[in-house]
């Protein structure tokens, strides 16, 4: 997977009822050469698989695809140990693993995990901290001594294994801000597309932080979480009426995400169902074997 790829991918299910078909999903996406498969990570629900558990699993599984957390729960993960799975899981897997982060959404379900809570700013300088200390504790080099205000290490060896990429589900401005310092790929929440006001105002945060640290912000990707249906017919509008995409025909999908990666820089898109649940087996088959690779050609022309 190269900085520049358009990667496609789906989102798994991960319900402790649902592994027989998790696996199935998994691997069918894998031979149809699909990029990515997505976990969401809910530690605090005890019928969901844990997030890197099943990565684990689904990765020693498979053979091309790479898998990653939509997106890990940073707070319940400490970072130096968030460190020594993703590089073993890299080095398990030969590369194929994303480090998806989050700062914490559900505060009051994560401190129910006995994690004290951070105020919203705190939370983000951690998120950001945590970034720059799984860097520091991958790819060699000497002994790590790190002093920051939430995570300080000492003296601790960093895997000899590249750090993976890191993608954010960044929403605040300074979430934002602090993606554009560190991050390699940005996941817009609330499954904002490339048409959203949302997209339209944040993806320039990104990049004012990202020059200003005097990085190129078209190293940064964008991977929209896409939830829609994949019909037999063309729909007569393939949004509604709040301009949100809803799907169509393989053709009307063809066109649009053609267009999102040539006109408005997208980079990837995670399926979803249009509950923005897991995705089919016929759905996933559809978008792997179809839609995927229309996309694909579409662009290297």
């Amino acid at each position: 997977m190269s900085a520049h790829d358009v990667v496609f991918g789906f989102g798994a299910h991960s319900g402790i009822d649902d592994v027989p078909e998790l696996l199935r999903m998994a691997q069918q996406a894998d031979r149809d050469g699909l990029d990515i498969f997505t976990l969401s990570d809910h530690p605090y629900l005890g019928g969901r698989l844990d997030a890197y558990a099943a990565l684990g699993f689904l990765l020693g599984r498979t053979e091309r695809i790479a898998g990653f957390a939509n997106v890990t729960n940073l707070p319940t993960r400490p970072a130096p140990m968030l460190a020594r799975t993703v590089t073993s899981l890299s080095a398990l897997s030969g590369g194929r693993v994303v480090l998806g982060m989050g700062a914490g959404g559900l505060w009051d379900r994560i401190t129910d995990m006995g994690v004290p809570r951070l105020s919203p700013g705190a939370a983000v300088d951690a998120f950001e901290e945590a970034i720059v200390l799984v860097k520091l504790l991958s790819g060699g080099g000497p002994p790590v001594t790190y002093e920051g205000n939430h995570y300080r290490v000492r003296r601790i060896e960093p895997a000899p294994v590249a750090a993976p990429p890191v993608w954010t589900g960044s929403v605040g401005p300074k979430s934002l801000a602090a993606t554009g310092r560190v991050a390699d790929g940005w996941i817009p929440g609330h499954a904002a597309d490339w048409l959203s006001e949302r997209y339209r105002t944040s993806r320039p945060v990104i990049d004012e932080a990202a020059a200003a640290a005097g990085r190129d912000p078209g190293e940064i990707r964008t991977v929209f979480n896409l939830p829609g249906r994949i019909t037999d017919r063309p729909l007569p509008a393939t949004r509604d009426r709040d301009g949100r995409w809803i799907g169509g025909s393989v053709a009307q999908w063809v066109e649009e995400l053609t267009g999102a990666v040539l006109e408005h820089g997208a980079s990837g898109f995670t399926l979803f169902d249009t509950g923005h649940g897991a995705a089919d087996l016929t759905l996933l088959a559809r978008w792997g074997q179809e839609v995927a690779p229309a996309v694909r050609e579409a662009v290297a022309k």
